[in-house]
Parts: C-alpha cells; structure tokens; sequence
C-alpha cells in the first residue's frame, strides 16, 4: 500500500512536470482500481485531455460498484479546475447519482463543501449558494443528511469578512425555509449565534 501510494506521489509530481501520457500509460495498463484511481487522481486538476478520456473509462469499467461510482463521483467534485462547480451539478443529473441516497449525497455534495476548498470559497459565494440549495432541498426528504451538510457553512468565523458574510447569508437563507426540520433549524441557529 506504502508503495502504491509512493508510486502515485511520484506520478502526480511528474503530471505537474507536464508528463499526462505517463498517468495516462499507468491507468491503461492497472489490474487494480487503486491504481486506475491513483492515475485518475493525478490528472484530476488539469485540463489533459486524458482526464476525460480516463474517467469514462473508468465509469465504463466501474458503473457497476457502486462503492467504486462513490469514488469516481467525489475525484471529480474535489477536482482544483475551472469549472468544478458546474460538473458537479451536471454530476448530479448522473443516472447513478440520487439526492435520495446518503452516500451518494455525502460523495459528491459532501465532496464538493468538505473536499474542495478552492471551488467551495470561491469568492464569488456561488459554492455557499448552491451547498444551501441542496440543504434546503435534503431538509425535505432525509434531514439528518442535510444536517450534516451544514459544517461547511458553520465554520464561517475562520474566513476573511467578505466569505463570513456570504457564508451567514447561506445560513439564514436556510434558516428563513419555512419548512426547515429541528434537525436543521437547530445546528443552523447555533452557527449563526
């Protein structure tokens, strides 16, 4: 395991170095899926061309495990790009993704707002805005899974003032739903206090 994960840092310095055919080579020619996902995970935050390539055929192979599709959906929304936010709501349109389903909820949401802290604070707030839709939306079919999609959002007093104030803006708007849960309503009111 020690090994693999050595073999994947090496491969990930070497991606940086602009070697995309080397991830490319080692996903090809893996007999595990730590090592397809060790190749997928290198070429995750750029733009090669290999990394759709690669997370087609990784979709392709693994479609059928749903532990694995969980992987393959949280890679992509904690994914350092362009664009992360926009995949991840095309993700959720995925015919193996569910907002009915914990675990699918937890990887590619929870992903997203815990996983990636660049696309999550973007300056622009849109991270907080969509993490409250979804909360909003969770509160009505399973509120102990939206409930834990709150942390996020709770820790807004460690952000410069301009992410506080768009953080506790995502917070009252949830808390203003005016079919918010106990569940809910309660961790939302004691972040905002």
């Amino acid at each position: 395991m020690g090994q693999r994960r050595l073999k994947s840092l090496c491969l990930s310095y070497l991606v940086e170095l602009g070697h995309d055919n080397l991830a490319g080579q080692q996903f090809a020619e893996a007999t595990t899926m730590t090592d397809s996902m060790g190749a997928l995970a290198t070429l995750n935050h750029g733009d090669s061309p290999l990394r759709e390539q690669c997370l087609g055929s990784f979709h392709d192979r693994w479609q059928h495990d749903s532990l694995v599709m969980d992987k393959w959906f949280s890679l992509q929304a904690m994914a350092q790009r362009e664009g992360t936010l926009d995949a991840v709501r095309e993700l959720m349109q995925h015919r193996l993704f569910s907002i009915r389903n914990p675990n699918k909820v937890r990887a590619l949401i929870g992903a997203f707002a815990q996983g990636n802290p660049t696309a999550f604070h973007k300056k622009d707030g849109s991270g907080y805005a969509f993490l409250a839709d979804q909360i909003i939306e969770l509160d009505g079919l399973n509120p102990q899974v939206a409930a834990r999609m709150v942390r996020p959002l709770s820790r807004w007093r460690r952000f410069d003032e301009d992410r506080q104030d768009l953080m506790q803006s995502a917070l009252r708007r949830i808390l203003d739903h005016e079919a918010i849960s106990r569940d809910v309503y309660e961790l939302v009111s004691k972040s905002l206090d």
